[in-house]
């Protein structure tokens, strides 16, 4: 399954100066490249731990609320009947 928008992200947040991006290439600046790579494998599993979890939690809280849709429905019905009979 393709996701533009998941996608969009991951591209923009891999190519950007951030601090990642700024704090690994002074580690490869002062270190080398061979003793820069478990820190470039942290942040690129870090990031991907980082999406998993919060689309996962999105999914959670989406589930959540559609088992509140029906109760919020009658709730404001009963809300905008109260309002029109006063």
């Amino acid at each position: 399954m393709f996701d533009l928008p998941l996608m969009t992200y991951v591209v923009t947040m891999s190519v950007t100066p951030g601090p990642n991006n700024l704090m690994l290439a002074a580690s490869g600046v002062n270190f080398g490249f061979r003793r820069t790579l478990p820190h470039m494998l942290g942040v690129s599993i870090g990031h991907g731990v980082q999406v998993v979890l919060i689309a996962s939690l999105l999914a959670w809280i989406m589930a959540w609320l559609d088992a509140l849709r029906v109760p919020l429905v009658i709730a404001g019905c009963a809300y905008l009947l109260w309002l029109a009979w006063r």
